[in-house]
């Protein structure tokens, strides 16, 4: 399994970014997929989760983007995106995508390297 998420960047506020997450070593289409971010001295949080192909792809977003940040999949590029709008500085954080593999499955243990965002002026 593995993650190649990117598109990162330094951004001011109310600004815009676009993260593609490029999945491999799995069936994406059987898998929900997570976005998660950490900020530096904070606990990582969900950003985003979006459901497997079957499941008609529905969005669940974190309260703190929600009306702001959108998540979407293509299936035949295994690739998670994550169109970022209206930018704050508390967006700033590391984000990562992972699948959600059930919690016994070792290959949940996997992460990218994530792609640092930097909202600021």
């Amino acid at each position: 399994v593995q993650y190649v998420e990117s598109g990162g960047g330094l951004v001011q506020p109310g600004g815009s970014l676009r993260l593609p997450c490029v999945a491999s070593g799995f069936t994406f289409s059987n898998y929900a997929m997570t976005w998660f971010r950490q900020a530096l001295g904070k606990e990582r949080e969900i950003v985003a989760v979006i459901s497997r192909a079957r499941a008609n792809e529905s969005v669940v977003y974190g309260d703190c983007v929600k009306g702001r940040f959108i998540m979407s999949r293509d299936n035949e590029a295994s690739t998670v995106y994550l169109q970022m709008n209206s930018l704050k500085p508390e967006d700033t954080a590391t984000y990562y995508c992972r699948a959600a593999f059930p919690k016994t499955d070792e290959r949940g243990n996997t992460w990218g390297q994530g792609t640092q965002v930097t909202v600021s002026s």
